[in-house]
This record gives structure tokens, sequence and C-alpha cells, in this order.
């Protein structure tokens, strides 16, 4: 197996103590883990398997790899489907919407005219959030309070994608993020907004750049997240995802999908223990063994 890493990356989806327990976790399970960067993963037909711990994209070396390790008969996750449908949320807002399940109400604008702006008004309060199609880590993420803001980061957002998503606010003092692997719940964590800022993330401030968490057994967790995380993966895959839930006056509602979802050691392990290395590498095993068959 490779699990592709980015050692220059800020923020990667694992720190370098949850790779070791990948890694381990295979050798348990006769499988060798090579830990490589892009740049050293020269032919991927020396491998069996390909496990991507590195934030992804569309236009980026992991999508590439992803296809490129599909193509030649690798057990591969995330899949190059699942990173297509989580890193475009205009799929994802109609999927939810098409599917019936329940998410923020959302508009999808291509320009920044006045009778866009006033079109968006009529429909929404401020504060009103605006999202590029891509992003990750609160990155492209903006929130307008005033006619004058949504003007400003509308175009800033339009220089860079020609759909921008903007979404009726909703604060709430933690999301939900429940980690699903191949149709199961695997782990359920509350992130807490980061101190002094609307989101979870706040990457203008390196102090404090995330808030708190605090992770749970999944059958603490309220029936109606579970169940609305399980569906909102149906339409994406059988992968490992991350599922962003809020919950306001009891009822729970899906923000996104996150394929190669944050799997730190101390944070998302923090419940399972090794047992969560274990059944992601189980899964790996189970679909090699299929594919063996």
């Amino acid at each position: 197996m490779a699990i592709l890493v980015n050692d220059q990356e800020p923020v990667p989806p694992s720190n370098k103590r949850a790779i070791g327990k990948f890694v381990k976790a295979a050798e348990k399970l006769g499988i060798r883990a090579s830990v490589l960067n892009a740049d050293q993963l020269l032919d991927i037909n020396h491998f069996d398997a390909l496990f991507i711990r590195e934030t992804t994209a569309i236009n980026h070396h992991s999508y590439r790899l992803a296809c490129e390790a599909e193509t030649n008969g690798l057990i591969v996750m995330d899949d190059p489907d699942s990173i297509l449908r989580c890193c475009n949320k205009v799929f994802l807002h109609d999927a939810f919407s098409y599917k019936k399940i329940p998410s923020l109400q959302t508009e999808i604008v291509s320009d920044n005219s006045q009778a866009t702006h006033l079109a968006l008004e009529a429909l929404f309060d401020y504060p009103m959030v605006l999202k590029m199609p891509e992003g990750s880590f609160s990155l492209g993420v903006f929130k307008a309070c005033n006619r004058a803001e949504l003007r400003v980061n509308l175009a800033l957002l339009l220089q860079g994608s020609a759909l921008v998503l903007v979404q009726e606010y909703l604060y709430t003092d933690y999301d939900w993020r429940i980690g699903v692997l191949n149709g199961r719940p695997l782990y359920a964590c509350r992130y807490y907004m980061a101190p002094n800022h609307w989101q979870i993330y706040n990457p203008q401030s390196k102090r404090n750049f995330s808030g708190g968490f605090e992770t749970l057994a999944t059958y603490e967790v309220p029936k109606e997240v579970l169940d609305i995380a399980l569906r909102a993966c149906k339409l994406v895959g059988n992968g490992l995802y991350g599922v962003d839930i809020k919950v306001s006056h009891d009822k729970a509602y899906v923000i996104e999908v996150n394929d190669n979802p944050s799997i730190e050691h101390k944070v998302e392990d923090a419940w399972l223990g090794e047992e969560l290395y274990m059944q992601i590498m189980s899964e790996f095993h189970r679909r090699l063994e299929l594919r063996g068959r």
C-alpha cells in the first residue's frame, strides 16, 4: 500500500502520529504500507492499494494519482468519483435537494450585478455565507454582513470561479463531524468554533486557528444526525467520508460531505483509539481479498 502524504502541507488530513498508526495497523493485517510524497510515487503499479492522506482537489496530483491507480486496478481510498463529487459543492447541493436531505438554503450565482444582489437580499437576511464550489479547511468561505461586503466578496470569489454558492447563515456553537466508512458510522466529533470566529477554522489566526473538539461514541450521537450523515454518503460512494452537520432547534442540516476527512491522533481517534486505524485498514484488506478472488 502507498499512503500519499504531503510533508509541506500546513494542515494535512492526518498528523504524523496518525500516519504511523495507519502503518502499524496495516502491518498487523499483512499489508506493507509505504508513506510517500507525490514525487516519490513514481510507479503506481508497484502497489496494490493507494490511501490518500493529502488534501484532495480536482486540478491536483491527488486526483490524477487516484485516477491512475483506479485504472491500474488498485484499491483506492478515496476513489476519483468520491473526490469529484465531494470537491464540487454545487453537485452536493443539487444532490441534497433532489434526495430531500435537509441542508441549508443555497443559491448559485455567476455574476456580481445589482440585480443579483437584490435577488439574494430577497431570499436571505444578512449575514450571508459565500463559498467557492471547491474549498477545504474554511478556505474560500466568506461571511457578508451587508451589501458592500457581499459585492466585495463576490468579486473576489468570481475571480477564481465561474460560480459561487450563497447560503443562509446558521450559527451554532459546534458542528458535528460524522466519519463514515463503507456506509457505516465510524467516529463522531463535535468541532467547536474557533475563538472569536464563526467557523471551526480561522485561517487568519495562527494562535487560534481552530476551536476545541469532543469525540464521542457513535451511539451517543442523535439518531437524526447519524441518519442524514449516512443518507448523504450514499450520494457520494462507499469510501471514507466526513459529514459536516449543524443542528438548530432540534433539526439537523448537512453542510457538506468531505472525502479524505481529518483523522488525527488524539482527536478523531480519542474514543476508538487503535481500533479506528484497524477498521480502516481492515476495509482495505477486505477489498484486496475480494479483488484477489
